[in-house]
């Protein structure tokens, strides 16, 4: 499901099948500092300590992504995504697929073209091609994210770290997020564009895209899905990070069951703005979840 780290040991006593599953089965319940917590209310109290009261029975993903690595997973509409930047260095590209019409996917253009506003944070709509509303940022403590550069590639990676394949020392955002698609039936062709957060750009009045950086270790975003859907992060440098070095942080990400969100976002009392335009691709959403739900 996921890329992780793996720690090869040389033990003697793998040399037979039983030797090797009595090994295997030692390990259960050891952690690592970057991992999937199955089931997600076995993580760390860092992941949900500050989390609201009924999100703790809710949980649905728990984990610690490593700088390099790359994740993925099907969540519910009404699912509530947190993602945080632990070390104030991560940069996590994320592209969204909805489950069941892999064709709908996640555009960037729209995302920034409708709601005239290029600089993602709290209320930002997320849009399909189609029109609707795949997710709405419902909380950012971060402000500093990017709608237009996209993400690294083999050839770019290559050429300023010296690799760039997903099992390289330095992997690019694109084959990364290809290796998460493909787990969803989407190819590296059909992946749509995506945009990054926890790294942040700024366009002069020239039309010039300036980097920014990072705000800082602990800063978090917060995601809410309008609808069943695929979201693939990878964690990797930014491309138009200036350092020569292939560097970054790990990021916690939970999620949680949240349909009570949906209507709040829908009457307003959640504290996030779509404007007219984020409610009408809201209400194309709502149109077409009701149309097949009560077929």
């Amino acid at each position: 499901m996921i890329a992780m780290t793996q720690t090869l040991e040389s033990t003697p006593g793998t040399a037979t099948t039983a030797g090797a599953k009595l090994h295997a089965r030692a390990q259960h319940g050891r952690t690592a500092e970057t991992m999937i917590h199955v089931p997600p209310t076995s993580a760390p109290a860092r992941l949900t300590e500050d989390l609201p009261g009924e999100a703790a029975g809710a949980l649905t993903w728990a984990e610690t992504l490593a700088f390099g690595r790359y994740t993925h997973l099907e969540l519910a509409r009404g699912t509530r995504i947190r993602i945080t930047d632990l070390d104030g260095d991560a940069c996590v590209h994320a592209v969204i697929i909805r489950s069941g019409a892999r064709h709908e996917r996640l555009n960037v253009a729209d995302t920034v073209k409708v709601p005239w506003q290029a600089y993602i944070t709290t209320g930002h709509p997320l849009l399909s091609d189609a029109g609707r509303l795949m997710a709405t940022v419902v909380a950012d403590s971060s402000g500093k994210h990017d709608a237009l550069t996209g993400t690294t590639h083999l050839t770019g990676n290559t050429a300023k770290y010296g690799a760039g394949s997903a099992h390289s020392a330095s992997p690019a955002g694109r084959e990364l997020l290809t290796l998460g698609g493909m787990k969803h039936g989407v190819s590296q062709r059909q992946l749509p564009p995506s945009i990054s957060f926890f790294k942040g750009i700024t366009v002069d009045p020239d039309g010039r895209i300036q980097f920014v950086g990072s705000a800082g270790d602990g800063t978090a975003v917060e995601l809410l899905l309008h609808m069943d859907a695929v979201l693939v992060l990878a964690n990797t440098a930014h491309p138009l990070d200036p350092r020569a070095k292939f560097t970054g942080s790990a990021v916690d990400i939970v999620a949680w069951q949240a349909p009570q969100d949906l209507e709040a976002v829908r009457d307003g009392t959640l504290g996030v703005d779509l404007g007219p335009e984020g409610r009408l691709a809201l209400h194309n959403t709502e149109a077409d979840y009701n149309a097949r739900t009560s077929a």
